[in-house]
């Protein structure tokens, strides 16, 4: 049963990269991004993959925060309209060092984040080319009758 499954799984995950990589391809091609990256950042970030992985991490997990305090701004300037300035400097600057903490906080996270991630891809990707790589290498002398598959 299980040498039915292997085919449809190889099989399976030629097409699945098949389909990323036309999505990778597509993504390279967009002008956006090609302009993105001839720019000095661009090729900065193109050198530093890491970096480039921590920093879209930190973006993604701070948008929430960042909305919130947006949000706390806007709603303490409506009430400073109303005639209640004094407050609406105090809220502000708790809220933004409470957000700077946040920041601070987060961007130890994302970097670990970035580290289990990396660790993981690269874990995965042995595994993966070990498993489904050809057995011939590991014998000293292969055996005319035995195939190499």
């Amino acid at each position: 049963m299980a040498k039915e499954d292997l085919p449809s799984t190889s099989k399976d995950l030629q097409e699945l990269q098949r389909k990323l990589s036309l999505l990778i391809e597509s993504i390279q091609n967009n002008s956006k991004v090609v302009a993105f990256m001839k720019s000095p950042v661009g090729q900065y970030l193109d050198r530093h993959p890491f970096l480039a992985l921590t920093m879209l991490v930190f973006v993604a997990v701070s948008a929430i925060p960042v909305g919130f305090f947006l949000l706390l701004v806007v709603l303490t300037s409506l009430a400073a309209l109303v005639g209640v300035i004094l407050l609406e400097g105090l809220v502000i600057s708790v809220g933004g060092l409470s957000l700077l903490c946040v920041l601070c906080g987060l961007s130890f996270v994302s970097l670990v984040m970035s580290g289990t991630i990396m660790v993981s891809y690269v874990m995965v990707s042995s595994l993966v080319n070990y498993w489904f790589s050809p057995r011939c290498h590991l014998r000293p002398y292969p055996h005319p009758l035995l195939p190499c598959h």
